[in-house]
């Protein structure tokens, strides 16, 4: 396994660099985004070992940059900053993962060789399922041209749905995969969030609901949707 180490703190590098090569992992690393995005140019990496507030180019912009090419490595972000929010914030700017500063080693190399075994390609910029569009650095959402407001976890659940439009995803699928660790599986979280998504997002229906089973992106004729 190849992986890309950037960070600038030199004495933090030796310390990860050191760890993941005893772990049998090839790793390079660079202090600067700028070195980042050269190497990644002429190297293929599987993973991506970013430290989000790095200087000459941002890790935010590091990260948007990989995600649109069309092989793109997985990125595992680094930062010291612990709360919600900036989790919230460094996967939605494209992220695969997220591990706060101070951590526990064998979670960081768990993580790395679980990022290993998947497949990444490019991530749209922009989603656009019929006249909504979703941009996900900018955290906007418009329909036909007009803003929306939504708090996080709308944003975070209309998301989730468009990435994989006219797959239907499960309640608990969307726990998962838009809350944290310790949502209830027993909530109505998600039946009150998609309620409050449609209407935010007015007619005609863009989430169908299928009884029982759960939500989709509508991708057939809107009207057929089931508001539910």
């Amino acid at each position: 396994m190849r992986v890309l180490l950037v960070e600038d703190e030199p004495f933090l590098a030796e310390a990860i660099a050191a760890g993941l090569s005893a772990n049998a992992i090839s790793v390079d690393t660079v202090a600067d985004g700028e070195s980042a995005l050269t190497a990644t140019d002429l190297t293929e990496y599987e993973v991506v070992l970013l430290d989000r507030d790095i200087p000459v180019v941002h890790g935010d912009e590091v990260c948007r940059i990989l995600n649109e090419r069309e092989r793109r490595p997985a990125i595992l972000m680094l930062t010291a900053a612990r709360a919600l929010t900036d989790r919230v914030d460094g996967l939605a700017i494209g992220a695969d993962d997220y591990l706060s500063k101070p951590f526990e080693f064998p979670e960081l190399i768990a993580r790395v060789r679980a990022l290993s075994r998947r497949k990444f390609q490019a991530r749209p910029p922009v989603l656009n399922a019929g006249d909504v569009r979703l941009d996900p650095i900018r955290f906007e959402v418009t329909r036909a041209g007009r803003f929306i407001r939504l708090a996080r976890k709308e944003f975070a659940v209309l998301e989730v749905l468009m990435r994989e439009p006219g797959t239907v995803l499960s309640a608990e699928e969307l726990l998962e995969r838009a809350w944290d660790e310790n949502a209830n599986p027993f909530t109505n979280s998600v039946k009150v969030t998609i309620s409050t998504l449609r209407r935010k997002l007015g007619e005609p229906w863009l989430i169908r609901t299928v009884p029982g089973v759960g939500y989709a992106i509508e991708t057939e004729e809107p009207e057929h949707a089931t508001a539910q």
